[in-house]
């Protein structure tokens, strides 16, 4: 089995900044792709963003050019820079992991950014 465990959500105002830690335990066996998806109420979980283990990345267009998303492997941790935040990213924000066969998903973090 496969833990996630986000940390670094919070209330932000406008304008401002968060970083999304993930790290994960157990039975990882790489490679596998982490991911951030996010959910805000009374809509469906979207993707963010996400890396996969050499490094790509892939954003959503209303993201792209102001979050960016890393990761160290030797840490097992996924990171989500989150510049020039909007009231529109208010959502729960959750970690995933994807390899071959298996999906994992932390337990959410919730972002809200004020106007």
């Amino acid at each position: 089995q496969v833990q996630l465990v986000e940390s670094g959500g919070g209330l932000v105002q406008a304008g401002g900044s968060l970083r999304l830690s993930c790290t994960a335990s157990g039975r990882t066996f790489s490679p596998y792709t982490m991911g951030w998806f996010r959910q805000a109420p009374g809509k469906e979980r979207e993707i963010v963003a996400s890396i996969s283990w050499s490094g790509r990345t892939n954003y959503a267009d209303s993201v792209k050019g102001r979050f960016t998303i890393s990761r160290d492997n030797a840490k097992r941790t996924v990171y989500l820079q989150m510049n020039s935040l909007k009231p529109s990213d208010t959502a729960v924000y959750y970690c995933n992991l994807e390899r071959v066969g298996s999906t994992y998903w932390g337990q959410g973090t919730q972002v809200t950014v004020s106007s």
